[in-house]
């Protein structure tokens, strides 16, 4: 059996104000692709499946679809709820999706339930863990104290008396092992962050230990963005699409895992590029604006540092002429941050008149003094103000 791990998809999310829709449409076209290409038998998605609470009806729409797509290719699905997701409204119908082949786990009474798959002489056993907010089931699971750490822990308990049940009758009646495959959306030691993960936790570190997992085939974790292998068989896929500047390096995709009736033979990474390119650039205007280096980020979207010891006119406009897609625009002189003997209000107090309170602001602001041609566009400004005043 081959099941293809993702998670994250967090459908409806923009890309700083730039709307995904598409470009998320273009991934569920690569996982079908991969899921016939592959021959796929089960899809697993690890949480964060909307990037929202409240999808929009157009997301909504987009997830639909993309769930008849799958199951008309063959292949089973089953999901947890990440913290981006409302639990309850991902589970809504969750009995009756099972009929159809859609497996959905977002309650603490399904930790114990588990999608069984038919290995041929063995079977897998998948659990589904959905985001434990600590506070809100820490005494419903019974766990020691209300952290991550011990409602992961408690949840787990759950699924290994379960398994160790499941697995000595299955023995005992027909001689077939069970196998185990843990989904959970959570932060585990080890993981790597990227800027689009919201924390998963509030006033502390909230990354569940490594060991909790010992003695499982496989986990499949969500939550982190970045693809990642905590050990051999605990696992991040990442989410399918960038989403944010610091995953620009990242190559996205999912997992493929095969199993036999002997338990977990082989993993293997699947790829899929995304429509458009990140580019994260920093250098001088000069530099950014005439370098040859830089032209394969003209078509993608782009975050962008300017080195310049002083801030430079209409950057944006000008870097936009180059890089039309450019995003987020900051200001980092090479020769480090300029250091005033004198504070803000220091300099204001010293000022002789209204037209150097007015200099010294846009100094202040903009990290440049005003120049000739702005200084007499005050100055006509200050008299224009004083005339009026005078004739009132």
């Amino acid at each position: 059996m081959r099941l293809l791990h993702t998670s994250d998809w967090h459908l409806g999310r923009s890309f700083h104000g730039v709307g995904m829709l598409e470009a998320q449409r273009a991934f569920v076209d690569q996982l079908l692709d991969t899921v016939r290409d592959e021959d796929i038998d089960a899809v697993l998605i690890a949480g964060d499946v909307y990037d929202r609470a409240l999808p929009g009806v157009d997301v909504v729409n987009l997830f639909s679809d993309a769930l008849s797509r799958i199951r008309a290719a063959g292949a089973t699905l089953v999901m947890t709820s990440g913290n981006h997701d409302s639990a309850t409204r991902l589970g809504f119908g969750s009995g009756i999706l099972a009929h159809g082949g859609v497996h959905v786990r977002t309650r603490l009474d399904q930790l114990a339930d588990p999608v069984e798959l038919d290995l041929g002489g063995a079977t897998l056993a998948v659990y589904g863990i959905p985001y434990l907010e600590p506070r809100m089931c820490a005494e419903e699971l019974g766990a020691e104290a209300p952290s991550h750490t011990a409602v992961t822990r408690a949840a787990l308990g759950r699924i290994r008396a379960d398994l160790a049940q499941r697995a000595d009758l299955a023995q005992r009646k027909a001689g077939r092992p069970v196998h185990s495959l843990v989904m959970a959306h959570t932060f585990a030691s080890g993981g790597i962050s990227s800027d689009s993960e919201r924390d998963l936790s509030i006033g502390g570190v909230g990354a569940v230990p490594l060991d909790l997992f010992d003695g499982l085939d496989y986990v499949a974790l969500g939550h982190l963005h970045g693809r990642q292998a905590l050990s051999e068989t605990v696992r991040y896929s990442g989410s399918p699409l960038p989403y944010s500047f610091s995953e620009a390096g990242h190559e996205k995709g999912g997992i493929i895992l095969q199993f036999t009736a002997d338990g977990l033979s082989s993993v293997e990474n699947v790829s899929w590029p995304a429509q458009r390119k990140l580019a994260v650039l920093k250098g001088s205007m000069r530099d950014l604006l005439e370098s040859a280096d830089h032209a394969w980020a003209q078509d993608a979207y782009c975050q962008i540092t300017i080195t310049d010891d002083e801030r430079p006119l209409k950057a944006m406009e000008r870097l936009r002429e180059r890089f039309p897609d450019t995003l987020v625009l900051s200001f980092e002189p090479a020769s480090g941050p300029r250091r005033d003997t004198m504070s803000y209000s220091q300099r204001l107090a010293k000022a002789q008149d209204d037209l150097q309170v007015c200099c010294g602001f846009l100094d202040h602001v903009r990290s440049r003094p005003a120049d000739e041609a702005e200084r007499a566009l005050l100055a006509d400004a200050l008299q224009a103000v004083q005339a009026a005043e005078v004739s009132a």
